[in-house]
């Protein structure tokens, strides 16, 4: 009977998956890579502690803002891979071309927002030294706002359509550029002045705004090669096609504001313990992060599976992706939990020689390795059900368990008991629990019900 199971779940879509998949995680590692070189190459500077938390806050402020405004974009993983499923390659041009609009109209209002953040990061009773680096840097990023949403359209149609190695290249050079951005402007090589951690900040933009270009220049060189139409699609704004990905993506941008949100108010808490607390609190972040990156290019390849199967009204098929996409997550995470119990002080050298932080790091470690399964399934989970349209479930999830269980819980633990900043986070650790178990029951509830009944995804036109 298992052997049933497994053949008619995993095996018959284990290839496909993985095709699709294995690019889509090595971009988004490529992503996370290029928040980890910018820590480690700060980290080198005199003082390692002040120029890793100012970093920390300054990302982190940075992302509260942008990423939900680019997690809108997320709408049209649905969109593009429900056409592309039913073989209308001309909805899909239409998709991206008000994406980019829409990318227009966010990137003025949340760079605004971005600047509206200083005052409060001023207000906050963290470190002076940390805070004089940590609002240059946040400046500097938010030059790069609108390259990054117009690459989260052009990636979002590239992935939707089965064309994920132009993303992987993209993500892979832009490393190459980071890593010796940094080295220019941080230290001062090249001919440039050193900038110090600003100039982190200065390759980063540089970086994104070349990921951009690189796939914006790749759909225009596939259109003229394959004649796909591109060039031929309207370029007038379409209001309900605007509105359908705004209602598919909204309610997904507000999950990642939720989840990102609370570990910048973790962030901030663990600021007010110190250089030392902070310092730490990033560098098993950006670990933990990294792990993650896996699972969330598995969960951008369960939305493109389950949303191309519902798009030809392949029930069985849609099922067969989520769960095989399930079952490739919770095996990576289940590993990355072994080795953060393991092996954490080998992982914290990596970032830094300090020894006070290598054990403050440490303990966050052995904490974060007790939700990576959990971290593994609800976002996989999240995936699957953006595919078949469903992005307001996830939301709520994010929403009630992170900020009414996990965030008050770590407070708790954290200050009241006076565990610091591993306190903090095994409230945090609560809620991940809470949301990969609720996430994986409600995945399963969608599943019965578009086998049962003949289900599709509504169009946007």
């Amino acid at each position: 009977m298992l052997k049933r199971i497994f053949t008619h779940y995993i095996a018959e879509e284990a290839g496909p998956m993985l095709r699709l998949a294995i690019p889509i995680v090595l971009a988004e590692l490529g992503w996370m890579t290029m928040a980890i070189v910018d820590t480690m190459m700060v980290g080198r500077q005199a003082n390692s502690a002040v120029a890793i938390g100012a970093v920390s806050l300054g990302t982190v402020l940075y992302l509260v803002v942008a990423f939900p405004g680019a997690g809108i974009m997320l709408g049209l993983d649905t969109l593009v891979s429900h056409s592309y499923g039913a073989g209308d390659v001309e909805d899909c041009h239409r998709s991206l071309v008000n994406g980019v609009y829409l990318s227009l109209g966010l990137a003025p209002v949340l760079m605004g927002l971005i600047w509206l953040g200083e005052p409060l990061l001023r207000s906050l009773h963290i470190e002076q030294d940390i805070v004089g680096q940590a609002i240059p840097y946040l400046r500097t990023l938010s030059w790069s706002t609108f390259p990054l949403l117009l690459f989260f359209v052009f990636r979002r149609y590239l992935q939707g359509i089965n064309l994920v190695k132009p993303v992987l290249f993209s993500l892979i050079s832009a490393n190459i550029l980071n890593l010796v951005g940094n080295w220019a402007l941080i230290f001062g090589h090249l001919g440039f002045r050193a900038m110090g951690t600003v100039g982190s900040g200065w390759s980063t933009c540089a970086s994104r705004t070349y990921m951009a270009l690189v796939l914006m220049v790749y759909c225009v060189y596939y259109d003229t090669r394959y004649k796909t139409g591109l060039r031929e699609a309207s370029r007038m704004p379409h209001f309900p096609r605007v509105w359908r990905l705004l209602s598919l993506g909204f309610p997904a941008a507000m999950q990642f504001g939720f989840e990102i949100a609370v570990f910048a108010v973790a962030a901030t808490l663990i600021g007010k313990l110190g250089a030392v607390p902070l310092a730490s609190h990033q560098i098993a972040l950006n670990t933990a992060s990294l792990t993650y990156m896996v699972p969330l290019g598995i969960s951008s390849a369960a939305a493109v599976r389950v949303g191309q199967a519902l798009g030809r009204r392949d029930a069985p098929a849609a099922s067969r992706a989520g769960w095989t996409a399930l079952a490739l997550g919770a095996s990576f995470m289940s590993c990355m939990a072994l080795a953060f119990l393991v092996v954490p002080h080998f992982i914290v050298r990596i970032y830094t020689p300090d020894p006070v932080v290598i054990r403050a790091a440490s303990q966050l470690l052995f904490v974060a390795a007790f939700f990576q399964l959990f971290d593994g399934l609800q976002v996989v989970a999240t995936g699957a059900l953006r595919g078949a349209g469903d992005t307001r479930t996830p939301m709520l999830c994010h929403l009630i368990f992170y900020w009414l269980v996990g965030l008050p819980l770590g407070v708790y633990f954290g200050f009241h008991l006076g565990w610091g900043a591993p306190g903090i986070w095994a409230g945090l650790c609560v809620a991940l629990v809470l949301i990969g178990s609720t996430l994986l029951y409600l995945w399963r509830r969608k599943e019965r019900s578009f086998l049962a009944h003949d289900y599709f995804i509504p169009s946007a036109s």
